[in-house]
């Protein structure tokens, strides 16, 4: 399948791995890349050594185009923007900050640049500021969906974000949030994307190194088992259902005016503890409302050629039915 995006990125599939902190390192990077589609390491607030080490560890499994994501509001933010330049990343997605001041540096090292965004305004913003692409996010999404207010998951889902963004730029538009099967992919190409950007289902690939309980429990989801906590302090999060979420809730309910610290303490380290401990109780799951459409592990091979695929065959259907 060949658009905008393959084209720019110099990718097999328009299909991006989202950055999901502590979840997308060099193992499933390298997969997704060495596979035709996009795979991004993710920067969060992690050592600049760290980074370095995971990209050069996925550069040792492929060759092909590798992605690193940049969360500006990070106290690493400027070193991982010279890392990327150092390290010859191909493509860098940005959230929770403005990339501006980058954008010079980055250009001249011929770094494709795709910031994520959740509104039209903030979309029309980046494409100003120099930006290759967006990709334009949807609250259906999980974790933290950062945009340029620092905040998380947006209030506008995929559906109507999409092609309001796509009429308003003239560069590429990437849709995320609620996609995990060749009907998300086909339906985001309707809408005008070029491409999409996937987390959740990447979860549930063989390559993807997160505990065997945040596997179970994403497998075992149905169509309500996420719930978003930290509306409250203005920094929602979408995530599994799990005492710490509920933990979170309550907090919420018990003190409305629960302040974004007060909330950050009870979730300290929570994330890591789900990702790597599995630990049910203390932990914070990150998913995406299509946790539900997961049924099995599958290689992200098999993911990229499947969504593809489907996708393709549904979108030469549709257009069948009219002739």
């Amino acid at each position: 399948m060949k658009t905008k995006i393959t084209e720019l990125l110099g990718i097999e599939y328009p299909i991006v791995q989202g950055a999901m902190a502590w979840i997308a390192e060099h193992h499933l990077a390298a997969a997704v890349s060495k596979a035709g589609g996009l795979g991004i390491i993710a920067g969060g607030a992690a050592p600049v050594d760290y980074i370095r080490d995971e990209i050069r560890k996925a550069r040792e499994i492929t060759d092909k185009p590798l992605g690193m994501n940049i969360m500006l509001l990070s106290p690493n933010a400027d070193d991982l923007a010279q890392l990327a330049i150092d390290e010859k990343i191909e493509v860098l997605t940005t959230g929770a900050g403005n990339p501006g001041k980058y954008m010079a540096a980055w250009k001249n090292a011929g770094i494709k640049i795709m910031p994520v965004v959740a509104s039209v305004a903030l979309a029309k913003r980046m494409e100003r500021a120099g930006a290759d692409a967006v990709i334009a996010e949807g609250m259906e999404g999980g974790g933290q969906v950062a945009h340029i207010s620092g905040g998380h998951i947006g209030e506008l889902t995929t559906m109507p974000l999409v092609p309001q963004v796509v009429d308003a730029l003239s560069i590429p538009v990437i849709a995320a949030g609620g996609i995990a099967d060749g009907r998300g992919m086909a339906a985001s190409f309707m809408l005008g994307a070029e491409g999409v950007q996937c987390g959740t289902v990447f979860l549930a690939s063989n390559e993807c190194c997160i505990s065997d309980k945040y596997k179970e429990l994403v497998l075992k989801a149905t169509d309500i088992s996420t719930v978003v906590t930290g509306r409250p302090s203005g920094h929602p999060v979408r995530s599994l259902k799990t005492p710490m979420a509920r933990k979170c809730l309550e907090l919420e309910k018990e003190n409305t005016d629960a302040s974004l610290e007060e909330l950050e303490k009870a979730t300290a380290g929570s994330l890591r503890k789900a990702v790597q401990d599995g630990n049910y109780e203390e932990g914070t799951f990150m998913s995406g409302q299509i946790a539900g459409m997961l049924r099995e592990l599958r290689p992200c091979e098999d993911i990229l050629k499947g969504m593809t695929a489907e996708a393709e065959e549904l979108l030469k259907n549709a257009y069948k039915r009219f002739e």
